[in-house]
């Protein structure tokens, strides 16, 4: 018999198999009598208080961004363009030859934000940004910083933001995972950018691989979906016999939700990577060919299907550990990568202000610090912790405003810092979470994503 033809209902085939064997009875007995109602650690949790923001879209452009050369405008650096001058913030005070901006700023919006022509069409959305020039991390090397951007930690291995805000709210979608990375390659700090560490594993991120099998071995094993719900459902009672006898282990209750996940995702999943319903319209504004998958327009419009779909926290990386933002040699090279972000990230805050879905995202682009006034090598820049540009767009983010400066030279930041812990003590009050309420207990002690510092910056908030 074909069971494909000829579908039954799960609880049908259960309940046949009831009397099959002496062993079953007792499985398929407590597989009848779950019900749905059963907790799920990814249910929607209450959050500490109203927030504005229901889901997050993280982008993370890997390598360090120079912030005097895209939106921190230095009229001064011009001019002092081949002068020696000690340059401070975090390197050694030693002499550097300064070196000029390689693009022009120009007002953007109506709010006259000032940006460089690497991003043309992000400065058209400047109304809907609220851009900081004043960051500030603790390290110059692309591994700590970078893992202190998604962690709040420099040295030791904790858990993501995006598994941090997934285990603070749970998901809006049980059929997709609660944080999902989109990244064509492996960033600085590696998988730890998505990892969930010491907290559940329900909260770790999966990775997205843009291309025509973006997560790996999707597919059904039959295509009678009634049986495969049946060999999962029973293999689910089981495991759930084998978790009570252990005290519900965190990482086997994990595993099996696990299961439960992948099985919904062979449906849904393959519809959010289908863009073939969307408009050619829609695609252009994402600066897509119908069928590409290759730049940064798919990860940007796949975004924005799994925000509306209910996916709790979305990062984007644009880079990796061997292709990035890193220009050391020339600054020119800088050109190539605005280029592959600039029109799918506009595109991006368009189309969810058009769909109505910019009033409860929160959009997020950062780098991991900025680059240095000084030149490095010839045409290059070195690494910069002392000051760089972040922006926020969307949930509850005062729109067309710059908030924070850096001195003449962008060297260090003149007024207003913002640390990399407030940066993420905001993103998390904009959810409404309390950055010091959000806690694990582990290892005797309790841990949040902020560690023992960090701000609300109130002057962000709409």
């Amino acid at each position: 018999m074909n069971a494909s033809r000829h579908p039954i209902s799960r609880r049908a085939t259960l309940r046949s198999l009831v009397g099959a064997s002496i062993l079953l009875p007792g499985i398929v007995s407590d597989l009848l009598a779950r019900s749905d109602a059963s907790d799920d650690p990814l249910a929607p949790k209450p959050s500490h208080f109203a927030g504005r923001a229901k889901r997050v879209i993280f982008i993370f452009s890997n390598g360090g961004v120079s912030h005097m050369d895209t939106f921190d405008h230095k009229p001064k650096l011009f001019e002092a363009d081949g002068k020696t001058l000690g340059v401070g913030g975090g390197l050694s005070n030693q002499q550097r030859r300064l070196l000029r901006p390689g693009w022009e700023f120009r007002p953007g919006g109506r709010c006259g934000t000032l940006v460089s022509d690497l991003f043309p069409h992000l400065r058209q959305c400047m109304d809907d940004i609220c851009l900081i020039r004043s960051m500030k991390s603790d390290d110059n090397e692309h591994y700590q910083a970078t893992l202190a951007m998604h962690t709040g930690s420099f040295f030791f291995s904790r858990p993501s933001i995006g598994s941090w805000v997934s285990h603070g709210l749970g998901t809006l979608n049980q059929n997709l995972p609660s944080f999902v990375v989109i990244a064509a390659g492996s960033p600085y700090a590696g998988t730890q950018i998505f990892n969930n560490d010491f907290l559940p594993a329900y909260h770790q991120g999966v990775r997205v691989i843009p291309g025509k099998e973006p997560i790996a071995n999707l597919d059904r094993r039959t295509r009678a979906a009634s049986v495969q719900e049946l060999e999962l459902g029973l293999a689910d009672a089981l495991n759930r016999r084998h978790l009570d006898a252990r005290g519900h282990d965190t990482d086997l209750a994990a595993r099996i939700r696990t299961f439960e996940t992948a099985f919904h995702m062979q449906t849904e999943a393959r519809e959010v990577f289908d863009l073939s319903a969307e408009s050619d319209e829609t695609l252009a504004l994402y600066g897509l060919q119908r069928g590409q998958t290759d730049g940064f327009g798919w990860p940007c419009l796949v975004g924005r299907r799994l925000a509306e779909r209910g996916v709790r926290f979305i990062e984007l990386v644009d880079g990796s550990s061997s292709h990035n933002w890193d220009q050391h040699g020339d600054m020119a090279e800088h050109a190539k990568h605005a280029r592959n972000v600039d029109q799918p990230i506009a595109g991006l805050l368009q189309d969810l202000k058009r769909r109505g879905m910019l009033d409860d995202t929160l959009v997020v682009w950062t780098t991991e610090f900025g680059r240095t006034p000084g030149v490095d090598g010839e045409k290059g820049r070195g690494h910069h912790s002392a000051c760089f540009s972040s922006w926020l767009a969307g949930a509850g983010v005062r729109p067309g405003t710059v908030y924070g400066s850096t001195d003449d030279i962008g060297a260090t930041v003149a007024e207003n810092r913002v640390h990399v812990h407030d940066f993420h003590a905001t993103i998390l009050h904009l959810l409404g979470m309390d950055h010091e309420r959000l806690t694990f207990r582990h290892g005797g002690r309790d841990y949040r994503l902020t560690d023992v510092h960090g701000n609300v910056v109130q002057a962000l908030l709409a």
